[in-house]
């Protein structure tokens, strides 16, 4: 017999909160309108400073607040936090916030992070790849005990707020993290045969029978989330540029998830 999975497909919105969009006020009213229209989710950047021309730059939990606060369906997060630039400890009291605030639509994502933008050395981070890369498994491991019951009071989603690992294409270590959580963003990939790549390698990986785990694509403005689909996406977000204008974003939220 053979077994039929029937795989749902959430469509997101994907932003910085740079520049136009450094308004958190701004951003729950994209998020409404986001809602309105039968969008599934919103995730936002997490950066302390971005490189030239980008100016201002939004705290990315105090906006995911606001949003949780303007809307009841929405799933929220941040895409990516690097964990290397956190306490993990205070972390893990703003995800459990953050996730009792918006009654459990907290999903968190997590990367190594970047020191091409200038946010990690000048304000004393750690910038080896290899040291950021034991901070970040170290850091979750310490997180998921923190939500487990060390710090109350736990999260509202149980077993755990669900764990998005970045990786970039084709670096497969952040791959093999990923599959011990909840899911994979993966980044800079060259078309959907690639996710079809990795898809295969994370169904050998999880239990046989485990549907529990989201593979995220993202697509521009416009963009056919079709071929991500059949590829084996369950979210389908469209980005923006560093830059994104309210108006841009405000045109995609109107004409819907499709």
């Amino acid at each position: 017999m053979v077994r039929v999975v029937l795989v749902t497909v959430n469509r997101g919105i994907f932003v910085a909160p740079f520049d136009e969009l450094a308004d958190p006020r701004l951003l729950a009213e994209l998020a409404t309108e986001a809602e309105d229209q039968g969008w599934d989710g919103l995730f936002v950047w997490d950066h302390i400073v971005y490189r030239p021309p980008v100016r201002a730059v939004a705290d990315p939990w105090v906006a995911l607040s606001a949003v949780a606060c303007a809307t009841e369906r929405l799933r929220l997060g941040p895409l990516v936090t690097p964990l290397s630039r956190r306490r993990v400890h205070k972390l893990a009291r703003e995800t459990v916030t953050l996730d009792r605030l918006s009654q459990g639509r907290l999903t968190l994502g997590v990367g190594l992070g970047s020191d091409r933008n200038g946010e990690l050395e000048p304000f004393g981070e750690v910038a080896e790849p290899r040291a950021r890369a034991r901070l970040l498994d170290d850091g979750l491991e310490r997180l998921s005990a923190y939500w487990n019951g060390e710090f109350e009071p736990p999260p509202v989603q149980r077993p755990r707020i669900p764990v998005w690992v970045a990786a970039r294409w084709p670096n497969r270590r952040p791959v093999r993290r990923a599959v011990r959580w909840d899911g994979l963003f993966p980044i800079d990939l060259p078309g959907p045969e690639a996710l079809v790549e990795l898809a295969a390698e994370v169904r050998a990986a999880r239990p046989a029978g485990d549907d529990g785990f989201d593979l995220v694509a993202e697509i521009g403005p416009g963009g056919d989330p079709g071929p991500w689909t059949d590829a084996g996406a369950t979210w389908v977000l469209t980005g923006f540029s560093m830059q994104p204008l309210a108006a841009q974003v405000r045109e995609t939220i109107q004409a819907g998830p499709g």
